[in-house]
């Protein structure tokens, strides 16, 4: 195998983890972002987890948070939620920021 060979695999290795972390990171997000959101719609216990699930594989539907805000915004507003679409933007901000934190430190 060349260096160039060796080098190539060393970049496709490395996206591929990076992705995987990617990928990761946004599932992380939406569970916290799903607890939060389940709070503010008054659900709590085993109605909460379904929530932070649900809005989970909201995400899966299409590239990008564009799903999962949606989901937030119509359920907010089926329940009468008055929550800004600066806030819910800025809330999956600040929660994507902390799971990528929180998988630097854990690996």
């Amino acid at each position: 195998m060349s260096t160039f060979d060796k080098r190539e695999d060393g970049f496709e290795a490395k996206y591929a983890h990076d992705e995987n972390l990617k990928f990761k990171a946004h599932a992380r997000r939406n569970r916290a972002l799903g607890v939060w959101a389940a709070g503010k719609l008054g659900l709590t216990g085993d109605e909460a987890d379904a929530y932070a699930r649900s809005l989970i594989e909201a995400d899966l539907e299409e590239a990008g948070d564009e799903d999962v805000y949606r989901k937030i915004k119509a359920d907010f507003d089926a329940k009468s939620v008055d929550i800004s679409e600066h806030r819910i933007r800025r809330t999956m901000d600040e929660l994507l920021e902390e799971a990528i934190k929180s998988l630097k430190t854990t690996g």
